[in-house]
């Protein structure tokens, strides 16, 4: 871990300082320039991928795009510190296009929000600051130093952080109550989003299904929907609230900004005269080396995003390993859970 924390805080001060690193407009070059291990060499690695017209785009195309929009919503898998990198890069490219957008974490939950403002308006605000300020290090996350870098190019250019996710009582609250524990606002999103489809709701089954392994209850799987989509409207109700004419940068899971159920979903609806752009960061399989193969991985139709960046893959354990079924129900995953776009098994 002390290689890795090194590795990326070198790239954050490179991006920083303009030393080092790759520029603001283009991709790592070789094999040795990502931190993620596996597959490094695949064909995919390093492209960006235009989902609606069917092509590849250079990295400064699409920041160029993103620069433009009212709402950007980025999509990572939390442990990849390669995609933390990358939305580090895109925070600094939209600074530097004039742009002084809000950032809101799926990370941060909203009650945490006073204490994200007293980090950042003390003497001296810095990412680490902040990270202790709401106990990052207890929050259930990955290592703060996979997200260090993204943090940094936010409080490096002054940018509002918000905190947006569905408080954690609040979401338990969600699995026992239903809608009525919700805020007013959030459930006006709700309601007037309507009941997802069958299609949709029977692949929301099976992915609150995968994500505990197979061992869920049946009669778990429709609060953990309920409490899924409510987190989408609340994330959608923070990035608005906190975009006002600046506009604003999502920071979530890549299966929150799926712009057929996720968050842009919600903001279509609820301000469809803002130009929302979500872009979801992927990482790559052994044969898989066309970008509609990694369509399947989120249904039927196609790659649920307006751009992908492919990236190297993460070596990580299988989190399903040594679970069996038990005679008392489990308990649900907490709500820093990760949906299977997220966190997938580990790659072949």
């Amino acid at each position: 871990m002390a290689r890795l924390s090194a590795a990326l805080l070198a790239v954050a001060l490179g991006c920083a300082s303009g030393r080092g690193g790759a520029p603001a407009g283009s991709l790592p070059s070789g094999a040795d320039a990502w931190v993620s291990a596996l597959h490094r060499e695949h064909p995919l690695v390093g492209k960006f991928w235009d989902v609606r017209a069917g092509t590849f785009l250079d990295q400064a195309h699409v920041e160029s795009s993103l620069s433009r929009a009212d709402l950007v919503l980025l999509g990572e898998t939390h442990d990849n510190p390669d995609h933390h990198l990358l939305e580090a890069r895109i925070v600094r490219a939209i600074v530097s296009a004039g742009r002084r957008p809000a950032v809101a974490f799926e990370m941060l939950d909203t009650q945490q929000q006073a204490a994200v403002d007293a980090a950042l308006g003390s003497a001296s605000p810095s990412a680490d600051g902040l990270a202790e300020a709401v106990g990052w290090a207890r929050s259930g996350w990955p290592d703060f130093s996979l997200y260090r870098p993204v943090f940094a190019a936010a409080i490096d250019a002054g940018l509002p952080v918000v905190a947006a996710n569905l408080a954690r009582p609040r979401a338990r609250e969600v699995t026992s109550r239903g809608m009525s524990a919700l805020s007013p606002r959030v459930r006006e999103i709700l309601e007037r989003a309507g009941t997802p489809s069958e299609e949709a709701m029977r692949s929301l089954r099976e992915e609150m299904k995968e994500v505990h392994c197979g061992e869920l209850p049946e009669s778990m799987l429709d609060p953990l929907v309920l409490m899924q989509r409510a987190r989408d409207a609340q994330l959608a109700e923070r990035v608005l609230s906190a975009a006002d004419a600046r506009g604003a940068i999502l920071v979530a899971g890549a299966g929150h900004v799926r712009t057929d159920r996720g968050v842009p979903n919600y903001l279509a609806r609820e301000a469809p005269a803002r130009r929302a752009l979500a872009m979801a960061f992927l990482e790559v399989s052994t044969g898989k080396d066309a970008p509609s193969d990694y369509a399947d991985e989120f249904g039927s139709g196609p790659l649920p995003f307006d751009y992908v960046a492919f990236t190297p893959a993460t070596e990580r354990e299988d989190p399903c390993r040594g679970m069996h079924r038990h005679e008392k129900e489990p308990e649900p995953l907490p709500t820093t859970s990760l949906t299977s776009a997220e966190q997938p098994p580990p790659r072949p």
